[in-house]
């Protein structure tokens, strides 16, 4: 399985060749973007990384957890998924590590291991999401995209719970 990616990338260049494509001018021309590309970013990432850090670091996420806590118990949210679920949208690693936190308390298997499972594989990162990706093409004006995507996330949630109630009882 090792050979797979230097056969990949030498295929690339045979085929490149053959086509008369000047492979190292394309590598370059291609660094050079993605430089730039990294360079419009940047802000962005740092902005959202300062961000997540200040929010943990402040002890934002516990009380934010705290107040949410009693909804999550009225549509039958495991409470102890409820700080994965509130940094999901905005740390991935850092709701990994909850959801290994989850893991460790409860047992992948309980419930609430089961519904943060659910979660980490069907909602995303969407303030890093939309940060890079708005930020990599210079818009800033996201219209309607946080909304619909928070949304989505908030179905993810609440459905993650109901899913594995009803097969997993």
């Amino acid at each position: 399985m090792d050979f797979i990616m230097p056969a990949f990338a030498g295929l690339i260049i045979v085929f490149a060749l053959i086509r008369r494509v000047p492979v190292f001018d394309s590598f370059l021309t291609g660094a050079r973007e993605g430089f730039s590309v990294l360079y419009q970013i940047a802000p962005t990432i740092l902005g959202l990384v300062f961000a997540v850090s200040l929010l943990r670091t402040s002890g934002a996420i516990d009380v934010i957890c705290s107040a949410v806590s009693p909804a999550a118990d009225a549509v039958g949210f495991p409470a102890e998924v409820v700080p994965m679920a509130m940094l999901r949208p905005v740390s991935g690693s850092g709701a990994t590590a909850l959801l290994i936190s989850v893991f460790e308390d409860f047992g992948p298997d309980s419930f609430a291991g089961r519904v943060a499972s659910v979660i980490a594989g069907s909602s995303e990162t969407t303030f890093y999401a939309t940060a890079m990706y708005f930020g990599s093409i210079g818009v800033k004006n996201t219209r309607h995209t946080l909304v619909a995507a928070i949304a989505a996330d908030l179905t993810a949630m609440i459905m993650s719970a109901f899913l594995v109630r009803l097969f997993f009882g």
